[in-house]
């Protein structure tokens, strides 16, 4: 359930214009995937559906949704769900390993995860040090790319791709916003992987194998050495008895 705390946070001006260039991003990252059901995890107040072609849509979460459950247990099947995203939802996991374990049970094969994560190489890693760890958003876990990627590896999901956005200081004032500006296109060209937030995609892969089986029909011998050994014994047969009628006639 999305608390009080989120909601002020995400009613605020920082807070808008992160959900703004984060559906942005979504929508672009989701529209060219294809299947049959498609999962959001989380309550932020983002549809990051909105522009998926997937006809069977579900939203979880721990008190709101289609279905009510916590990101370190899906209740859906193994290999059921096309597409998965999940909207910070490690950041604010209490095993964010379990959650990543959970989504790639319950991908399909060449199924897609959609994250987004806040990025601790920031200006919004800084100022979580700065302050009070109660506050949303700097309550939770920033987790750095490298390691998400390497936490991905580990379960058979394949990085596909990242972006990174919101490069200006986390600054909750829309004038000072518009003035640093300038700040997020430099660092978009200068210094991309230091945005605040960043969106990984990723591909669940399996590993093809192909079962070797045994020849059964196959003779233990090379073909023609049975058959020719007993045309031999007859051709052996055949020489003697003509030599003891050679040797009667004489």
């Amino acid at each position: 359930m999305q608390t009080l705390a989120q909601t002020i946070w995400f009613e605020s001006i920082l807070g808008q214009q992160l959900l703004a260039r984060e559906q942005a991003m979504f929508d672009h990252a989701v529209s060219d995937v294809f299947g049959f059901y498609a999962v959001q995890v989380g309550t932020l107040p983002i549809n990051c559906l909105e522009q998926s072609r997937i006809p069977n849509i579900i939203l979880t979460g721990m008190a709101s949704g289609n279905v009510q459950c916590e990101s370190c247990y899906l209740p859906f099947a193994e290999s059921s769900i096309d597409l998965l995203c999940m909207p910070h939802v490690l950041e604010f996991s209490h095993d964010p390993h379990q959650t990543l374990r959970e989504a790639a049970r319950v991908l399909v094969p060449e199924g897609y995860l959609i994250l987004t994560v806040f990025n601790p190489l920031s200006f919004w890693g800084l100022k979580k040090l700065l302050i009070k760890k109660s506050q949303y958003p700097w309550e939770g876990q920033f987790f750095s790319l490298s390691r998400i990627k390497d936490w991905l590896a580990l379960l058979g999901l394949e990085f596909v791709e990242a972006q990174f956005l919101s490069h200006e200081p986390p600054i909750n004032n829309e004038k000072w916003l518009k003035r640093m500006s300038i700040i997020e296109r430099l660092g978009r060209r200068w210094w991309p992987m230091m945005g605040g937030q960043y969106v990984i995609v990723a591909k669940k892969r399996v590993v093809n194998i192909t079962l070797l089986k045994p020849k059964w029909k196959r003779s233990l011998l090379q073909s023609g050495l049975g058959l020719g050994g007993h045309n031999n014994m007859n051709q052996n047969k055949s020489q003697q008895q003509r030599g003891m009628k050679e040797k009667n006639n004489e």
